[in-house]
């Protein structure tokens, strides 16, 4: 079967192909823009049977001129950057894009399975797939909102799969072309190995320095979803995809300082021991950021469990570890 993969050099969607390949899977048709040249890094190690740059590939399907006889997109491609200011732009390469896909694969019946984001929730504390607890702070937020709302009212009508997920914060191998925007514990990780010492934020919003809490997932949970529902095409919906339990960033400092740390043959520290030996710094908190910041996440996963997910989540410390291993392993 044909597979095609939007946003294939991306963080998600290399790992996306890579899980893929891992099944023996390898007529994967990869969709991206490398104007970002760092990007193929992340395909060397895959497999695939073709290539389109994202603007090409989306002319073929206006025109109707692309014949790849695919069987499922996973469209994983867009602007992810919160910080983008181009409202237009984050609208065209989001919004558009995504609904271009969408009508391309319910013409042809095919599966179509896409990234959202938990950004819909702005500064909720319920994270539910409920139009009630929706409330995005961005531009980037709202991009992904409004398609959310298309795929709802598109439901009950579909000719195939469509199934949305709403990604926490997802950190993992395959991310360093990032940038600012690449996880915290990648971040972390980086600082730590050239200073001795990470940093944090001070608290704001009622909690304490590095309190903060998201629900972090790991890249290698955010593939065995996606590879679930190609599994399942008759499932449709959107779903959360994070642990379904927050953690502070203090934590995520903890354990990429301790992963490190083991690698070194040293025993393990506490939080408190770290702040002791200036391990851990708090720096103030952006002011430019506070009005569209996520002080909280924490996915409801009762809908992708009843949906047939079952599988655990690696917590911070197992899924943290395994990838500073990885990172270890590449530097």
């Amino acid at each position: 079967m044909t597979i095609i993969v939007t946003g294939a050099a991306g963080f998600i969607g290399s790992n996306l192909v890579k899980g893929l390949n891992d099944r023996g899977i390898t007529d994967i048709i990869a969709v991206d823009n490398l104007k970002n040249p760092a990007k193929f890094k992340n395909l060397i190690d895959c497999e695939i049977a073709d290539y389109f740059d994202k603007n090409e590939f989306i002319e073929m399907i206006e025109s109707g001129s692309f014949k790849g006889g695919a069987t499922a997109i996973l469209h994983q491609g867009a602007c992810s950057d919160t910080m983008e200011s181009d409202g237009r732009y984050m609208m065209e390469n989001n919004y558009r894009y995504s609904m271009t896909l969408l009508d391309h694969c319910q013409r042809q019946g095919i599966s179509f399975i896409y990234a959202s984001s938990a950004s819909v929730y702005g500064s909720g504390e319920v994270f539910q797939e409920s139009r009630e607890f929706e409330g995005p702070l961005n531009v980037y937020g709202y991009s992904k909102f409004l398609f959310d709302q298309i795929v709802r009212k598109r439901m009950a009508k579909k000719s195939a799969q469509i199934a949305g997920f709403r990604y926490f914060n997802v950190y993992g191998p395959r991310e360093t072309h990032k940038g600012r925007m690449a996880s915290v514990s990648f971040h972390f990780f980086n600082q730590f190995r050239e200073k001795g010492s990470v940093k944090l934020f001070e608290g704001c919003a009622g909690y304490g320095n590095g309190e903060q809490r998201r629900d972090f997932v790991s890249v290698e949970d955010v593939v065995k979803v996606n590879l679930h529902f190609l599994d399942h095409p008759e499932i449709s919906g959107i779903y959360n995809v994070g642990t379904g339990a927050s953690e502070p960033f203090n934590n995520v400092a903890v354990a990429t300082i301790n992963a490190c740390l083991k690698q070194e043959g040293k025993a393990p520290l506490t939080l408190a021991e770290m702040k002791e030996n200036g391990m851990i710094e708090y720096i103030p908190f952006p002011e430019g950021l506070k009005k569209q910041y996520q002080s909280f996440t924490e996915a409801d996963i009762g809908s992708l469990r009843r949906a047939g997910y079952a599988a655990p989540f690696y917590s911070v410390e197992e899924g943290v570890s395994r990838y500073v291993g990885h990172l270890l392993r590449n530097c």
